[in-house]
C-alpha cells in the first residue's frame, strides 16, 4: 500500500472559512481572526494547515470539468487529439486545441480555482505560523518553505496557463478583490519567491520514503529552471544550470535503468529518478462525482482509457479521450526504448494479445497514451466512484528532465558539459549520440516527455509554435498560433466577478 502525505481537505479548515473553492477565486470566505488564531495553538495543528495547502494537488486532473493538468497543456500542442464521442463531448477542450478557446468555452476554468484555493491555503500557512507557540524554529522554516513552494507552484501554471493574473502573497480581505498583474510581474513575484527558498536552505534535496510528496529542494530547483527557461531571462540561465548541476552531483537521484519500469503502478512510482508527483490512491479513495475534491484516485486513466476494449489482461477500457497522432508514434526511431513505453499503438499491440479489440472514437489514430492507460486492477477496493479512483501517480518532475535542462543551458551559457547529460538520457533510451545542439535537446524533450505536459511550452518557449501549430498542422486545426494564444482568455466569470480590475487577454485570430 503507497505512504503518501495527502491526508485530505482538513474538514476544521473548511468550517473556519480558510478553503476557497468556488467559482470565483476570489470569493474568500470571511472568518473569525480571534478564533482561528486560537485554533493554530500547535505544530500539529499548524502541519493540518499545510497538508490542505498540499491537498489542491490532487485536484488537478479533474478540476469540476475534466480538466487534467497535463493534458490541457498537450491537447495544443502537435502529439494528441482531444478525442471522445465528438467535437461537442468536451467541447472546451476541442476549442483549446484548435486555438478557438473563448473565455466561457474552455475547459481549464476549473484549474484556475483549484490552483487559486491552493495559494490561499498557503498563505493561510504563511499567515498564521508565527503565532504557534513552541514551534521549533527548524520546523517552522520547514513549513514556511513548503508552503512557499507549493504556492510558487500554483502560481507557476496560473502564469502559463493565463499570463496576466492577480499576484498576491496575503490572502485578500473583503471585497476580496486584487489589482491585475503583468505575467512579468507574476514571473519576478514566483522566482524571487523561489530565490528565498533556496537561500534559507530549509528543504532536503530529496524526502524520506515516508514524506514523499512534500516540497524538496530538487523540486523547487526543477521550478526555477521551468520558470527561467520559459521566460527566456538569460540573468538567471548560469543559477538554474548551477542548480541542475547540484541536483546531478547531489546523488539523490538517477536515471531509472529501463524506462517502462517509470509508468508501473507502484514498483514505478517515487522511483530513482522521480523528483515530485502528484500522489493518487485506489485502495479506500474515497473520490466520487458528488465529492470530487476527496482522497483518493485519478480519474485521468479512465478518461484516457482505450474505448469498448475487450480481450486485454494488462489494460481497463476507458472513454477514448487524448488519441495520440501518428505522428508522435512515427517521430520515434523503431529502436528506441520509450516509444513503445509511452505509445500503446493498437496493431502492434494485437500481434502479442490477439483477442484485444477496441471500438474507436472521435479522432481515434490506434495510439494511446499508455503511460497513463487504466491498469487492471488500478482501481480495486475504493470506496468512492471507482472511475474516479484510478491509481496511477502522475509524474511531474524526472531527472531525466534535470538532465536536458542542463544541456539546454549548458549550451545557453557557453559551457562545455550538454554533451553528457544528453548522451545519459539518450542511452537509457537504447540510442547512440548525436550533437548536443538546441534543436536536438529540444527534440529529446519531445522524446522523452511525450504526454507529459511538456511538448507545448517548449514549443511557445523556443519561438516554434507558430510554425509548428499553424493552421493546417493538424485535420481539425483550421486556425494557428499566434503569439496572442500564449495565454488563455481568462474565464468570464472571473473577470465578471472582478469589479473591473481584471481585463480579458487577447486571443485573436
Amino acid at each position: 500500500m503507497k505512504k503518501y502525505i495527502a491526508i485530505g481537505c482538513v474538514a476544521l479548515s473548511t468550517l473556519l472559512g480558510t478553503t476557497s473553492c468556488g467559482d470565483d477565486f476570489l470569493n474568500v470566505n470571511s472568518s473569525d481572526k480571534l478564533l482561528v488564531n486560537e485554533y493554530y495553538n500547535s505544530e500539529a495543528r499548524i502541519f493540518e494547515a499545510l497538508v490542505a495547502a498540499y491537498d489542491p494537488l490532487n485536484w488537478l486532473d479533474y478540476a469540476w470539468g475534466y480538466s487534467n493538468l497535463s493534458m490541457t497543456s498537450d491537447i495544443m500542442s502537435d502529439d494528441v487529439y482531444v478525442g471522445g464521442s465528438g467535437p461537442t463531448d468536451q467541447g472546451g477542450y476541442h476549442r483549446m486545441a484548435t486555438f478557438e478557446a473563448t473565455p466561457t468555452q474552455q475547459v481549464a476554468s476549473g484549474l484556475w480555482t483549484a490552483l487559486y484555493s491552493g495559494i490561499n491555503r498557503s498563505n493561510i500557512v504563511l499567515e498564521y505560523i508565527d503565532g504557534v507557540p513552541d514551534l521549533k524554529e527548524a520546523t517552522k522554516k520547514q513549513f514556511i518553505n513548503e508552503a512557499k513552494a507549493l504556492r510558487s507552484f500554483y502560481y507557476l501554471w496560473l502564469w502559463k496557463f493565463w499570463g496576466n493574473i492577480p499576484y498576491y502573497t496575503a490572502n485578500l480581505t473583503y471585497p476580496y478583490l486584487h489589482e491585475q498583474n503583468t505575467a512579468d510581474q507574476v514571473y519576478d513575484g514566483i522566482i524571487t519567491t523561489l530565490e528565498e527558498i533556496i537561500a534559507d536552505d530549509a528543504l532536503p534535496m530529496r524526502q524520506e520514503v515516508q514524506w514523499y510528496g512534500r516540497a524538496t529542494k530538487a523540486f523547487v530547483y526543477m521550478m526555477y529552471a521551468e520558470c527561467v527557461m520559459y521566460q527566456n531571462d538569460e540573468s538567471r540561465y548560469t543559477k538554474a544550470l548551477g542548480y541542475m548541476k547540484e541536483i546531478i552531483g547531489s546523488g539523490k537521484y538517477d536515471l531509472t535503468p529501463n524506462y517502462a519500469d517509470i509508468w508501473e503502478e507502484e514498483t514505478g512510482e517515487w522511483n530513482q529518478e522521480s523528483i515530485f508527483e502528484l500522489e493518487y490512491f485506489n485502495e479506500n479513495g474515497a473520490r466520487a462525482w458528488d465529492s470530487a475534491i476527496a482522497d483518493g484516485g485519478t480519474v485521468y486513466p479512465k478518461l484516457i482509457g482505450i474505448n469498448g476494449l475487450a480481450g486485454s489482461s494488462e489494460f481497463q477500457g476507458g472513454w477514448g479521450f487524448e488519441p495520440v497522432r501518428q505522428e508522435a508514434y512515427d517521430m520515434f526511431e523503431p529502436t528506441d526504448k520509450r516509444r513503445d513505453a509511452s505509445i500503446l499503438n493498437f496493431p502492434e499491440y494485437k500481434k502479442t494479445n490477439p483477442d484485444a479489440t477496441y471500438e474507436g472514437r472521435y479522432q481515434d489514430t490506434g495510439n494511446f497514451l499508455r503511460k497513463y492507460l487504466p491498469r487492471v486492477g488500478g482501481n480495486e477496493k475504493a470506496t468512492g466512484a471507482a472511475d474516479m479512483n484510478y491509481n496511477n501517480n502522475c509524474r511531474l518532475y524526472r531527472f531525466a528532465e534535470t538532465l536536458l535542462n542542463a544541456a539546454e543551458l549548458s549550451l545557453r551559457t557557453n559551457g562545455s558539459d550538454a554533451q553528457g547529460y544528453l548522451d545519459r538520457v539518450r542511452t537509457r533510451a537504447g540510442l547512440s549520440s548525436v550533437a548536443a545542439t538546441i534543436d536536438n535537446i529540444l527534440h529529446e524533450r519531445h522524446l522523452e516527455f511525450v504526454g507529459e505536459g511538456k511538448r507545448y511550452f517548449d514549443l511557445v518557449r523556443s519561438g516554434k509554435a507558430a510554425d509548428v501549430l499553424k493552421a493546417g498542422s493538424t485535420p481539425y486545426r483550421q486556425k494557428g498560433w499566434n503569439t496572442t494564444k500564449k495565454w488563455l482568455p481568462i474565464p468570464q466569470g472571473e473577470i465578471d466577478s472582478s469589479g473591473g480590475t481584471l481585463v480579458q487577454n487577447p486571443y485573436a485570430d
